[in-house]
């Protein structure tokens, strides 16, 4: 797999000026909490949630997390009929060499035993590892959805995670260099971010809309991501689409003043375009 932190060779417009406000930081632990009570409290809605097709889906964790952190997210898409599955590689320390290998082991694995692409699933880091799987082996990829993701980082000040990023660097395989990307993937993909995201500047978390690539705003905590109900609704919704028919997100009008309208991202570089693609849509 190449590397899921280096794409400084592509030119891109700044994404924020610096990382999310104090206030917001020391409170995205107890609002990821909120955002739990919340997902209870909408349980009964869980029925009217899309089924499932039955394809598998790949869901990667954040920095310094493991499977345990995504366990809510997993069962529910379970419940809804996909075949859903942890990275089963420890916890996150960032681009190790036992990650660069085994992620991309982990997805042709996947995609052999299922005989079928896999959607991906990455929250914050995971989700740049993600779409470095989709640039890498489009094939195995059916689509991508990002949570809290800063895809488009410029600078380390954007992230309140770059400290904890640094202290495992001695163990990356990949160096970490910035801007990390501008173009489209070459698969459908999702960014979900949250302009109350504590931890990464939500400007670094836009990407860039196409014909199948689209932003969703979501309101809560970064450390939510994995359990906030607009969240989940908005990704069982990208699951159900039929592969090859992707369309926009259009949110349910009971939960529609959870998802507050999309900002602007920067605009493309002039450089950018869309490359080989796997699939028309």
């Amino acid at each position: 797999m190449s590397s899921p932190m280096s794409r400084s060779n592509i030119p891109t417009e700044p994404a924020g000026s610096g990382a999310p406000p104090w206030w917001l930081f020391t409170t995205d632990p107890a609002r990821a909490v909120a955002d739990f009570g919340l997902l209870i409290a909408t349980l009964p809605l869980g029925q009217l949630l899309p089924v499932g097709d039955g394809h598998p889906v790949l869901v990667l964790p954040g920095l310094l997390a493991d499977d345990g952190s995504t366990w809510t997210l997993r069962r529910i898409l379970r419940d809804l009929g996909y075949r859903v599955h942890g990275w089963r590689l420890g916890r996150n320390l960032g681009p190790t060499a036992a990650t660069v290998a085994g992620l991309q082991n982990r997805l042709l694995d996947l995609q052999s035993r299922y005989d079928s692409a896999v959607s991906v699933i990455g929250w914050s880091l995971g989700g740049i590892y993600a779409r470095a799987l989709a640039r890498d082996t489009a094939a195995a990829v059916r689509q991508v959805i990002t949570l809290g993701s800063p895809i488009r980082l410029t600078h380390e000040r954007q992230s309140r995670a770059s400290r904890a990023f640094n202290r495992y660097a001695h163990l990356h395989v990949v160096p970490r260099e910035l801007a990390l990307e501008s173009d489209p993937l070459p698969v459908p993909a999702t960014s979900i971010y949250s302009r109350y995201d504590g931890i990464v500047a939500w400007q670094a978390c836009l990407d860039v809309p196409s014909a199948w690539a689209e932003n969703i705003a979501v309101v809560g905590s970064h450390f939510g991501f994995g359990h906030h109900p607009a969240v989940i609704w908005a990704i069982a919704d990208r699951l159900a689409r039929p592969d090859g028919q992707w369309a926009p997100f259009r949110a349910p009008r009971v939960l529609r003043p959870l998802y507050p309208p999309v900002d602007t991202p920067p605009e493309r570089s002039p450089r950018s375009g869309y490359g080989n693609t796997r699939r028309a849509h």
